[in-house]
């Protein structure tokens, strides 16, 4: 009997956190929505869709909303759409399609999204596309591609060379590792040309051109690129539909494993609702294109090992100008052992050839020339300069494991080969640093501190960059997904034991004396109410603490 009562007493917690939870994540919705005068009920996000935001959208740099995760269905802001709205919504396209009614919904509220609470998000894509739009738009017409179909780049990134997504996909047109590299697109220690917006766009025509060949449908071919073209190719087979909309329609018919995403359900739809959007600029009251303030492009070989920042300040360009030109590029010094492309401005490319076929291309300025000492090894050396071996031997053309002392080694330095880039962990991590809403204690673990807030594992090991619970360190912070400091302070003190007292303090009393009074450290009184070392109480003060 008391083994069933302790049962019936975990699962009531379980249940009441699960509650208190989804109550949390309503009022976050409901203090975002505050232009709706009577807000739709918004779908609650799953702990994975909560951190797919945190890693997608601040991971790459950007302002929180530039690589939009929109939710799916985007929330309703419950204003009507104008008679303009309307109109650009009716407009027919070259790929358009019959679809039913549920399906022009969906459209219908992602148009809705970017056009009214999305807007700003949407403006800045038309602003940041400027530089790359008219380069992919030759390309795609090139390669014999609908026009349309170029507008992809939005529903993908907003056209952020930058963004990398939690699955590892990268760039404007999102490759993951291995499809980036069978169409050609190098990434190692040194590159990662699915970054390069104009060599990405070459291969996402190339790819896009492959799917419609399979499906013979481009709205099939658009899902395919989303989802990969052998689960769409099976889900048709299974539920022999022909096309997007009538397999969407059956998709319930599909095993679970089998089944789309509501993410590739809803992409052609988002896709459909970015091209009205785009054919419609200037009825929809959007700031046009500007092409003519950004300077052609010109694309240069350079040799292998080539000091990038030493091109850069020879232009007269701050090395983070010639970065946003050059985003594939992971350090300051070109891959060593092939040639690359780089990206200058078009008024300065006779001096950058220039540059490039002189000595000063290759100086090593800014490498570190290491004198090895007693003791050393490739491991102790990459670990202090943060390089790994593999790329050490291959910059000093050794092959050996052993080194002497007195040899002299090339190191990539803090000027010339300083990161550039950070793998998506190392942001989360400094994002994660940034937001910490908890403070490890000595003797804390990841599970007990994932049973006390009511967050899996996995998810506080992914929201903070950690590899495994083996990271955890006392006195570091840690992001806790969705929950205040206080919140989180409150459930990680309610152990087995504890009572929750609510504290006046009195004439005289310190932070300190009322800590000892209750057996409990001074600082866990700080944290639970969210008071720092020089805060003063006052009597008449209401604090809370939880003693044993």
């Amino acid at each position: 009997m008391q083994k069933n009562s302790d049962t019936h007493k975990m699962t009531f917690r379980k249940i009441l956190l699960l509650c208190l939870l989804c109550m949390l994540l309503a009022a976050c919705a409901s203090k975002s929505n505050k232009r709706a005068a009577a807000p739709a009920p918004s779908p609650v996000l799953a702990e994975a869709e909560l951190l797919s935001e945190l890693v997608e959208l601040e991971v790459s740099g950007e302002p929180a909303d530039e690589v939009v995760d929109v939710q799916v269905p985007p929330a309703d802001d419950a204003e009507p759409l104008s008679s303009e709205e309307i109109e650009a919504l009716e407009t027919r396209l070259n790929i358009d399609i019959e679809m039913d009614e549920s399906d022009r919904k969906v459209v219908e509220q992602y148009f809705k999204y970017f056009t009214h609470r999305g807007r700003k998000t949407f403006q800045r894509y038309l602003t940041r596309c400027s530089a790359l739009l008219p380069h992919a738009t030759e390309i795609f017409k090139e390669k014999g591609l609908p026009e349309e179909i170029v507008y992809l780049a939005f529903v993908e990134s907003g056209f952020n060379a930058k963004a990398y997504s939690r699955a590892g996909a990268a760039g404007v047109w999102q490759f993951m590792p291995y499809t980036g590299r069978k169409y050609g697109l190098k990434q190692d220690w040194w590159i990662d040309e699915r970054r390069d917006p104009y060599k990405s766009a070459e291969a996402a025509a190339t790819y896009l051109s492959k799917l419609y060949d399979d499906f013979g449908d481009w709205y099939l071919a658009i899902a395919a690129y989303n989802a990969g073209e052998g689960k769409i190719g099976r889900a048709m087979k299974k539920t022999g539909a022909e096309s997007f909309f009538e397999l969407t329609q059956k998709n319930h018919k599909l095993s679970r494993r089998a089944r789309l995403r509501k993410e590739t359900k809803h992409y052609v739809p988002k896709f459909l609702a970015v091209v009205k959007i785009m054919r419609n600029l200037e009825k929809l009251g959007f700031e046009p294109i500007d092409t003519t303030s950004c300077e052609p492009v010109k694309a240069i070989k350079v040799k292998g090992g080539t000091d990038l920042l030493a091109l850069s300040n020879d232009l007269n360009l701050k090395w983070q100008s010639f970065y946003e030109m050059n985003t594939a590029f992971r350090r300051q010094v070109s891959p060593p052992d092939y040639e690359s492309t780089v990206y200058v401005p078009q008024s300065k490319a006779p001096k950058a050839v220039a540059f490039l076929e002189s000595d000063k291309s290759r100086p090593y300025a800014g490498w570190i020339a290491y004198k090895v000492r007693r003791g050393d090894s490739w491991y102790r050396i990459g670990r202090k300069h943060g390089v790994p071996i593999a790329v050490l031997k291959k910059i000093n053309n050794r092959r050996s494991n052993l080194l002497k002392p007195g040899q002299r080694l090339m190191i990539p330095g803090s000027n010339s080969t300083q990161v550039a880039w950070r793998s998506p962990r190392a942001k989360t991590r400094a994002i994660a640093q940034k937001r910490g809403n908890y403070i490890v204690q000595r003797g804390d673990t990841l599970y007990d501190i994932s049973r006390s807030t009511g967050v899996s594992v996995k998810t506080l090991l992914s929201a903070n960059g950690l590899r495994s619970a083996k990271q955890l360190r006392a006195g570091s912070k840690l992001y806790i997904p969705n929950q205040s400091k206080r919140t989180v302070a409150q459930k990680s003190s309610r152990k087995k034991g504890t009572k929750t007292v609510a504290y006046q303090v009195r004439r005289g009393e310190s932070v300190w004396t009322i800590a000892k009074k209750f057996g409990v450290s001074y600082k866990d009184v700080l944290r639970w109410n969210q008071l720092s070392k020089r805060s003063v109480l006052r009597p008449g003060d209401n604090l809370t603490i939880y003693a044993n």
